[in-house]
């Protein structure tokens, strides 16, 4: 499948320019949160260091529990499992805010992350940025735009009406943050998919070692593919499986001030809903320390082929009958059966 050029919108940045500066072992992980569910884990099992990790844990910020107003539509009934939206964000500068006439920050990361009620797997599902969808209020919209539009509450519930699922608890890290988090783990392994350059940084095909700064060109790299924002979002996947790898490595493991460093180099640039307490994860990391780094699932959101709008702008179209299948599985917590037969088809 190949794309066509996007055109930006309002609330979105190149990603190919450099980055601008804002503001088998058990595992216990949901993506960017991994770090934090697995630490805490790790923390009240070996007693130790819980107050220090507390302590740089609440320096992220919060946001209230989202609430639906009448206008947004029904909320969705509640399913087994629960639900994680996962937001990444670069921070726009004053000056594109005001050429643009959004405010806020843009999410070219967006994933939806199912944990099933018996704790049998993780499944992490990207959403194209440019999946063209309703956006309450807004109409019709590129899926990342919701962020930008209306912050966390709008890009809640534009995911909630169009996965028809409740999203438990919500976090956006913006992207310093996982700089300082693969800086702190003394840089990952990624699987890089073909030979490419960006920004200065050179990829060859194989594994490579990337510090902070080479990962979020990694995962920046658009233009350099065929079949652009797609390979972009696997591309993201690869960064968030290196990072696990990383963090249930034995060398991790053994080294208390390794995971303590992990912890603060990201919680300054993480934003959680009020719900999303550090209770919370280790209630999360516990009840997930059996599984191993093979049960985590990686998948792409049911989508249609690119094509360009009435104004011009080249976007991504939906496949309702596609999800229309996947929105069972969720609402069911049968996410397991979809993986065996959906792998690897978007």
């Amino acid at each position: 499948m190949t794309s066509a050029d996007s055109i930006d919108l309002p609330g979105e940045i190149d990603p190919d320019e450099p980055p601008r500066r804002g503001p088998g072992r058990k595992i216990a992980l949901i993506a960017l949160l991994v770090v934090v569910a697995m630490v805490a884990a790790v923390a009240v099992i070996a007693g130790s260091y819980l107050f220090d990790i507390k302590g740089k844990y609440d320096k992220r910020n919060t946001v209230p529990t989202i609430t639906r107003s009448a206008s947004d539509g029904e909320k969705p009934a509640e399913t087994e499992g629960e639900n994680f939206l996962l937001l990444g964000s670069d921070k726009r500068s004053e000056e594109e805010a005001a050429a643009s006439g959004v405010t806020g920050q843009r999410s070219d990361v967006m994933m939806l992350v199912h944990v099933p009620a018996d704790r049998s797997g993780i499944y992490v599902m990207s959403f194209p940025r440019d999946l063209w969808i309703d956006i309450p209020g807004h109409g019709k919209g590129r899926i990342n735009a919701a962020l930008a539009y209306g912050g966390i509450p709008l890009a809640v519930t534009t995911v909630e009406n169009y996965a028809g699922v409740p999203i438990d608890h919500v976090a956006l890290i913006d992207f310093d943050g996982v700089e300082g988090l693969v800086d702190a783990l003394g840089g990952v392994d990624i699987q890089v998919p073909q030979d490419f350059e960006i920004n200065g940084t050179q990829f060859t095909k194989g594994t490579q070692h990337v510090n902070g700064a080479e990962a979020l060109n990694f995962v920046r790299a658009r233009k350099n593919f065929a079949d652009g924002d797609f390979q972009r979002n696997r591309n993201q996947q690869a960064l968030l499986k290196a990072i696990a790898e990383k963090l249930i490595s034995r060398d991790t493991f053994s080294s208390p001030g390794k995971i303590s460093d992990a912890v603060g180099a990201i919680s300054p640039f993480l934003t959680t809903d009020e719900g999303l307490t550090l209770e919370t994860l280790i209630d999360l990391g516990l009840s997930m320390r059996d599984l191993r780094a093979s049960d985590m699932h990686f998948l792409a959101v049911p989508h249609g082929e690119p094509f360009m709008t009435s104004g011009g702008a080249s976007v991504v179209a939906t496949d309702e009958e596609g999800m229309d299948v996947l929105r069972e599985a969720l609402k069911t917590d049968s996410m397991g059966a979809y993986f065996a037969e959906h792998a690897g088809k978007y």
